[in-house]
């Protein structure tokens, strides 16, 4: 990330998906809550800085522990798709936490969980990054570079204060070229004439001075 601002998360579930996600935001300096129901699931936490607490993920005492109303990400990622849904829908709602993502097992229910504006991710498609992409959206995570290192492939969400831009807005010069968008877990890279939304995941083709620039259209709001 372009700061070192160390921002509040709450991870659900602590099994083989929870523990690295856990692992990984810890080893980069942020605050991590952990909260599992099975107290031996937390031992898989073998490098871990943060907090664990035993309870349920929706449940409001629990929550309470974990600070949840100064929270900036939560994900929940416990072996049920409805359980996983439940705790994305009251953090959002009830904490206001903006960055939200639940991991399910069934992608038939990924269409309704978008429509409730709760970001998902299926089992088959799960990563470390690609659920970081969703709770730090602030992340320049590049996802591919040449050989040169002079041209990088980066992924965006889009921010809110974007959302109802034109796509062709999204463009520094030679720097920056956006060259397709994910929305509702569809790819697309015929993207004239359409406008950004919110939650999509934007592909950016850019030069190694153009990851500043994509950072400060961004950042900024400019498009």
């Amino acid at each position: 990330m372009w700061s070192d601002e160390t921002v509040h998360i709450i991870v659900v579930g602590c099994g083989r998906v929870g523990s690295e996600l856990a692992m990984e935001l810890s080893d980069e300096g942020h605050s991590v809550v952990v909260i599992d129901k099975n107290r031996d699931s937390l031992r898989r936490l073998t490098h871990f800085h943060g907090r664990t607490i035993v309870g349920s993920g929706f449940d409001r005492d629990t929550l309470f522990q974990a600070e949840a109303t100064t929270a900036d990400a939560l994900a929940a990622v416990t072996s049920g798709d409805n359980s996983n849904i439940l705790c994305a829908r009251i953090a959002r709602d009830h904490y206001n936490i903006k960055n939200v993502v639940a991991r399910i097992y069934d992608p038939a229910r990924a269409d309704i969980y978008m429509k409730l504006g709760i970001p998902t991710v299926a089992t088959s498609l799960w990563t470390t990054q690609q659920v970081k992409r969703w709770m730090l959206p602030s992340d320049d995570s590049i996802e591919w570079s040449d050989t040169a290192n002079t041209m990088h492939l980066v992924e965006r969400i889009v921010p809110d204060e974007l959302a109802g831009k034109p796509v062709t807005n999204f463009q520094v010069g030679d720097s920056v070229r956006l060259v397709g968008l994910i929305r509702a877990g569809v790819g697309r890279v015929n993207i004239d004439g359409l406008f950004a939304q919110e939650d999509d995941l934007l592909e950016f083709l850019v030069t190694h001075d153009g990851l500043r620039a994509l950072h400060d259209l961004l950042e900024g709001g400019a498009a």
